[in-house]
């Protein structure tokens, strides 16, 4: 199989449209969020997500629904439900190889489940299994995707069983990931991995994917540049059956399709709008992380 390509990211950070618009290139395969590196096998990982949060499960049942039973209804998730426990010993590795060939053989795997850099030992495994794999950090002004953290602990709040994660304060969580995933690239070649904005990337499409198409020695054709601005034609980019509706952000599931429209600058310094009547702003390592990244 194709070296397959990680997108590294804090969740809230546009991941599930990049990932939905990378994938509909001819030469990749946008998938779900699948979660494979919390634990050495698929019995690891679904037992881990059976405890944190269930509907993390989603995503892996929608993938083996559509590449084993050629569609994603009540039926073939019950399926896969049962494909997966008879492969529960597999690793990642034997589950993306599966993937690759189920869909072609050629094309390169894109996976972009935030829990991978949760911690180093997520980062670790990873490395283990694909030390050839491509890896693209995709960053979020810290401001927006602490807003939006903190709206999704807002709207959890009533769930006993939340990933514990998701409870840190938002800016903390932004800081520890993008952390992580740095320490990690930092011992790669720097031809095997890039940053991006998701801003500029959302802002600019044609230029910033015919940029990670070439990174990858792809073509970046007046064909695949317009495939890729149409991520709603993924398999996975709507609201999947009543048994597994999830695998991607639900706004996103909601509502798949690309408008290119400009997004609003924010700003570092000031008040933290999800701290109410605290004046504090960012930390100063918070500020210099984000300065490292481009944003002001």
């Amino acid at each position: 199989m194709p070296a397959p390509l990680f997108v590294l990211t804090c969740m809230r950070s546009y991941s599930s449209l990049v990932c939905a618009m990378l994938g509909q290139h001819p030469a990749m395969y946008g998938l779900p969020e699948l979660n494979l590196f919390m634990a050495d096998t698929l019995a690891g990982v679904m037992n881990k997500l059976q405890i944190v949060r269930p509907q993390s499960l989603h995503g892996l049942l929608r993938v083996v629904a559509q590449v084993e039973y050629r569609a994603q209804t009540t039926d073939t998730v019950e399926k896969a439900r049962d494909w997966l426990q008879r492969h529960a010993h597999w690793n990642a590795g034997q589950f993306l190889a599966l993937l690759a060939e189920r869909t072609g053989g050629s094309r390169i795997m894109v996976d972009k489940s935030p829990s991978t850099a949760l911690n180093p030992a997520n980062l670790r495994r990873l490395y283990r299994a694909f030390p050839n794999a491509r890896f693209l950090h995709l960053v979020r002004h810290p401001r927006a995707t602490c807003n939006s953290i903190h709206q999704l602990q807002q709207k959890n709040a009533h769930r006993r069983n939340e990933h514990k994660a998701v409870e840190l304060p938002p800016e903390q969580l932004w800081s520890r990931i993008n952390s992580n995933i740095l320490a990690f690239t930092g011992h790669l070649p720097p031809s095997q991995w890039m940053l991006i904005q998701g801003e500029r990337l959302l802002t600019q499409p044609e230029l910033y994917l015919a940029q990670i198409a070439g990174w990858l020695g792809l073509s970046s054709d007046a064909h695949s540049m317009a495939a890729m601005l149409h991520p709603e034609q993924s398999p996975y980019a709507c609201i999947g059956p009543p048994n597994a509706p999830f695998g991607n952000d639900p706004n996103f599931l909601r509502n798949p399709i690309y408008v290119k429209r400009p997004i609003s600058p924010q700003q570092l310094e000031g008040p933290l709008e999800w701290q109410q009547g605290q004046r504090d702003g960012f930390s100063s390592s918070t500020i210099a992380l984000a300065r490292r990244f481009g944003y002001r």
